[in-house]
């Protein structure tokens, strides 16, 4: 059973860090190539981490330390780099390939948010002459 949950926590952890591999490779711009190391590189990691501390903690004596440190450093650390790398991005003014569109003033009603003409009030309905029984 233990090589089973070894097996399948190494296998798991290498997809996702392939997936979050090839992401940084094949996006188009930097803002979405921050995601592949920060989101699958890290549960990737994190699941080899596990794995090899299940590993070393069934071979000795006692509980392996040392990989649970790399863990916690690990996902503590790569949230704050991937944060502070856009924030740098973003002040130097580093353009993504997805701009959103326009922002729309939503107090404003009579805004006009394309060349098209505002459409036509519709009249209101008349009241009918004879009230329904």
């Amino acid at each position: 059973m233990l090589e089973i949950t070894l097996t399948v926590l190494i296998l798991v952890g290498a997809v996702f860090t392939f997936i979050g591999s090839l992401g940084l490779a094949r996006m188009p711009d930097f803002y979405t190539r921050l995601h592949g190391p920060t989101k699958a590189t890290t549960i990737g990691v994190g699941s080899l981490l596990i794995a090899s501390m299940i590993h070393f903690s069934t071979q000795d004596n006692g509980l392996s330390f040392h990989e649970v440190l790399v863990t916690l450093f690990l996902f503590i650390t790569a949230p704050v780099s991937a944060h502070l790398l856009s924030k740098a991005a973003l002040h130097r003014r580093i353009r993504s390939l997805s701009e959103p569109p326009p922002l729309i003033d939503a107090t404003d009603h009579n805004a006009v948010t394309s060349d098209e003409p505002p459409p036509s009030p519709s009249p209101a309905p008349r009241p009918s002459a004879h009230p329904s029984r």
